[in-house]
């Protein structure tokens, strides 16, 4: 058992090695940087299609679309408008890593960004343990999932800085409790920034674009 904890501690020091390095330079680069961590479809492609469809005109936006076998994600966030997009296939690991993640931003060139997406593999439970370099995590929660998430996956909203609770155009068709989710995500964090939206109607929309722009610009002026 002990081996086991020293070998774990081992590969997240050589992790969180390469992921300052990456932080470093998206910081001097004064690029905004999200990591996106969900549940298998909660929509996390779905929300980048469309925020690339509405900035791409105003904003540079480089994205990793991480998979476990596919390059699907990736394909279609090129054709919502991409141009500087990257997929990351981990061929069965359960997540990213920041050597992962190394390897593709420089492909992307971080010099000639505003803002560096991180799309992670479908997963709540191990993306959590991951420093990727990135400002903030993005967690997301659909309609569909149970209220419950935050707490059966505490660790993730712990660590993450924004919540966005997506497909709210079901919320008749499902026993999910907007008021519920919320007050066990912020009994995890009371610090989560929350955004309510639906990918398929546009409501909420707005609100999330006009945060984005405003990320930007606070770390371009940082």
């Amino acid at each position: 058992m002990s081996t086991t904890i020293k070998l774990e501690k081992k590969v997240l020091s050589e992790n969180d090695k390469l992921a300052a390095e990456i932080r470093n330079e998206l910081t001097q680069n004064k690029v905004a940087s999200l990591n996106f961590v969900s549940s298998p479809g909660s929509g996390k492609t779905s929300l980048l299609e469309k925020t690339l469809q509405e900035l791409r005109s105003e904003l540079k936006i480089g994205m990793v679309a991480g998979d476990v076998q596919t390059e699907n994600d990736a394909n279609r966030l090129i054709s919502a408008g991409g141009e500087k997009i990257k997929p990351l296939v981990t061929g069965g690991s359960c997540h990213l890593d920041a050597k992962m993640v190394s390897k593709v931003l420089p492909e992307i060139d971080s010099s000639d960004l505003d803002l560096f997406i991180i799309e992670n593999v479908g997963n709540l439970v191990c993306p959590s343990s991951y420093d990727l370099g990135e400002d903030m995590k993005v967690v997301l929660i659909s309609v569909t999932e149970g209220d419950d998430k935050p707490l059966k996956y505490p660790s993730m909203f712990r660590r993450s800085s924004v919540m966005v609770i997506n497909k709210i155009d079901m919320l008749e068709l499902c026993d999910f409790s907007l008021e519920e989710v919320k007050k066990n995500a912020l009994q995890i964090n009371g610090d989560l920034k929350i955004f309510e939206l639906s990918c398929r109607t546009g409501e909420g929309l707005d609100a999330w674009y006009s945060w984005l722009k405003e990320l930007v610009v606070q770390k371009r002026d940082a």
